[in-house]
């Protein structure tokens, strides 16, 4: 079964054909390409504007949709199926990646799947490790998204925790900005970490069950900013990112000791941290814990996470309605 997966959730026009075989019962994805182009104009609004992302998505779409195939060496017609993010995100972008992949589905006469964009970090982890089955627990960290949930089986999910306010990449964007980093903000804080020292006590935030919380954390960072006669960036930007660890250690270790559940699945935007890795890999070792993290190209938004999602779903569910809306705010 061969899927082109459409993702524009975002700033990221992202399109992907993948294919799938069942081996031995299991089901094995092969990439045949995966197109990403990042909008780079909103650095310098140190954020995402929606108008001008839905602007670039409209002329983006179709040359980066051709490109995927021509890459893949298909045409339209090969194609089994269309998924495409149609939540959370940004509803003027969801729209355009949304309405092209209905066109297609329509001309093309080939069904069409809607996938939830957190349902597509899940995947990035099948992707990457096809061994990996449930039960395991999943941290999606990303710049819209901080979940944490359980992985029962394959489009079988039950929901833990999520963020109160900032998610995780957004507090470390914010950070950034206090910092006067460039956006997106979170390689530039990693790498600006690595020349400092955790000698600043910003609090480990302290919320009830597995729910996550940043705004504090990003509060006591600007305070300490504006206070302090000589504060040091780097040190600033140390102590925050070993804090923000601490707190998504925090709550795995809860619901690892309460779940009796060994293996973690780590994906999104910020799992691409290196120092999150090699934390977490410490910790695993500790408390004899797997982890397991995408390949980098996985942790961003990409198509190929929704291609894969979308070929589960159809295999499960059949094909999505056409009448299928954008919408911003989604529970998976």
């Amino acid at each position: 079964m061969i899927f082109l997966g459409i993702e524009t959730s975002c700033d990221e026009t992202a399109a992907s054909v993948v294919v799938s075989e069942k081996v031995a019962g299991r089901t094995k994805n092969t990439i045949l390409s995966n197109i990403v182009s990042s909008q780079y104009i909103h650095s310098k609004y140190g954020g995402v504007i929606p108008e001008l992302a839905s602007r670039a998505h409209i002329q983006l779409i179709v040359p980066i949709t051709k490109t995927a195939l021509e890459v893949a060496k298909i045409d339209y017609k090969g194609l089994d199926g269309i998924a495409v993010t149609y939540a959370p995100g940004l509803v003027g972008a969801l729209l355009v990646g949304l309405s092209y992949a209905k066109t297609l589905s329509l001309s093309l006469g080939k069904p069409f799947v809607g996938i939830n964009h957190l349902e597509g970090h899940i995947f990035s982890l099948f992707l990457s490790y096809p061994e990996l089955e449930p039960p395991f627990l999943a941290l999606i960290i990303s710049g819209g998204h901080t979940e944490l949930m359980i992985i029962k089986g394959r489009c079988e999910y039950e929901a833990l925790g999520s963020t109160l306010d900032d998610a995780c990449g957004e507090a470390y964007d914010k950070v950034a900005r206090m910092l006067g980093l460039p956006y997106p903000g979170g390689a530039f804080v990693e790498k600006l970490a690595q020349d400092g020292q955790r000698n600043i006590k910003f609090p480990v935030p302290h919320i009830p069950g597995y729910n996550f919380s940043f705004s504090g954390l990003k509060t006591a960072v600007l305070y300490y900013s504006k206070t302090e006669k000589n504060p040091i960036p780097e040190d600033i930007a140390h102590s925050f990112q070993e804090t923000v660890i601490d707190f998504l250690l925090k709550k795995i270790r809860l619901a690892s000791d309460n779940y009796k559940i060994r293996r973690i699945g780590v994906s999104g935007g910020v799992a691409i941290n290196n120092r999150i890795r090699e934390r977490f890999n410490e910790y695993a070792k500790e408390h004899n814990l797997e982890f397991y993290f995408p390949h980098p190209s996985m942790c961003t938004d990409n198509a190929a996470m929704i291609a894969a999602a979308g070929i589960e779903r159809y295999d499960r569910f059949g094909p999505s309605s056409l009448s299928l809306t954008a919408e911003a705010r989604v529970r998976l």
